[in-house]
């Protein structure tokens, strides 16, 4: 959605590593803001991520306008097994459905062999890949890791809206997903998310949405590993009026005797 960053820079790499001609998207969705201020803040700055996609090379820039991209379209309901009813789904009603209109007519336009997204809208790449799977569509979808700050940080358009101070509080939720992370592998998964709840606790000027562990597949909460040998860690907050998601892949470390 424009502001280009590194993250969204590194999916570009991904897509020339794999494919002769790359094509990069720049569309703010308004269908996918179910808050109107959200989407009035959202940050925008067309003439600096040309600069920056000339500088690395991309092929072609899709900047379709609002009425172009949906004229003579209905939006379709999809059914999403279920992966919309959990974290951002319930929080952000209409969110995926908006997303999935969006995308959709986009690659209608593009006609894309390959799709790149980033890991850090897990839920997003995990409806889309299901999505893809259900109606046969031809595009192959990748991930993409998610770039960091050298702080931790998750690399997000969002994040220029933070001011100083709050830039520092934000670094810390990647810090609870680690905790969670290291604590996960030899204590239960309560206890690991008891102790990430307490780095959150510090600020006044943070309040947390979700903090979770999932299962891979079906993003449904889980609070003991199983029989999995991976999870996902979540977190969803607001600082200030900026509100951050982001997630860890959580791998067993099996001890051998």
């Amino acid at each position: 959605m424009g502001a280009l960053h590194p993250g969204h820079l590194a999916l570009v790499s991904a897509a020339q590593a794999r494919c002769e001609r790359v094509v990069v998207s720049i569309f703010v969705n308004p269908l996918q803001f179910n808050d109107p201020r959200d989407l009035e803040r959202y940050p925008r700055q067309v003439e600096e991520d040309v600069l920056l996609l000339e500088q690395v090379g991309a092929h072609v820039l899709f900047l379709p306008e609002n009425e172009e991209l949906y004229e003579g379209m209905l939006p379709v309901k999809r059914d999403l097994a279920g992966l919309d009813s959990v974290w951002e789904g319930p929080l952000r009603p209409g969110h995926f459905e908006g997303m999935l209109n969006a995308v959709e007519r986009l690659f209608h336009f593009v006609r894309p062999e390959h799709a790149f997204f980033g890991e850090k809208d897990r839920q997003q790449l995990t409806i889309i890949k299901h999505v893809a799977r259900q109606e046969h569509w031809p595009e192959q979808v990748s991930s993409v890791t998610t770039l960091r700050e050298s702080d931790g940080l998750a690399m997000s358009s969002r994040n220029r809206l933070l001011g100083p101070g709050d830039r520092t509080l934000a670094a810390s939720l990647y810090k609870a997903l680690k905790v969670m992370e290291e604590m996960a592998q030899s204590h239960s998964l309560d206890q690991a998310l008891e102790k990430a709840h307490g780095l959150l606790r510090s600020s006044a000027r943070l309040t947390l949405e979700y903090l979770a562990f999932a299962d891979p597949e079906d993003l449904r909460p889980v609070n003991e590993w199983g029989t999995r040998d991976t999870l996902i860690a979540l977190v969803a907050a607001r600082i200030g009026e900026v509100r951050l998601i982001d997630n860890l892949t959580v791998k067993r470390q099996r001890t051998h005797a």
